[in-house]
């Protein structure tokens, strides 16, 4: 049995849990009249809101086990620059925004100003790739002994 097996397993157990706790407070309700049914009703909730509880904490407590992994092996997160949407977005992006500061670079200073306005870009756009280098493996993150590492 692996992990996923174990999880699914671990839920179906836990909603068990759950409608047999619903069917009792169901029961009690039947037993003792409408005058409790909202005690019950409480009850009931506060027990479904504390597992909601008990298992955002369980999910927490492993992402930030995950990343203080990653940070103290140093290693990219499996979510790191290798996606063709963040490595290939931006690019694009500057170029269809390329399109009006064109115009209005050359429109406000002629030449020199869609000079200046490419410039900005393909420096904008060069900052972008140095700082997601897949090659380097790293993303420009503060360190504990250097302001960026490179």
């Amino acid at each position: 049995m692996d992990a996923r097996d174990a999880q699914l397993k671990a839920a179906d157990l836990k909603d068990a849990e759950v409608k047999k706790e619903l069917a009792a407070t169901l029961h009690a309700r039947r037993e003792l009249g409408e005058d409790y049914e909202s005690a019950l009703v409480e009850s009931f909730l506060e027990k479904v809101d504390q597992r909601i509880d008990g298992a955002v904490d369980r999910r927490v407590r492993r992402q930030v086990a995950e990343q203080q992994m990653v940070m103290a092996r140093g290693a990219r997160s499996p979510k790191s620059t290798d996606s063709f949407g963040e490595r290939y977005g931006f690019g694009v992006v500057s170029l269809v925004a390329a399109i009006p500061l064109s115009g209005i670079g050359g429109g406000v200073a002629d030449l020199p100003g869609l000079f200046v306005t490419w410039a900005g870009i393909v420096g904008v756009n060069v900052a972008w790739a140095l700082r997601t280098s897949p090659r380097t493996g790293k993303r420009g993150r503060k360190s504990a002994d250097s302001e960026w590492e490179e």
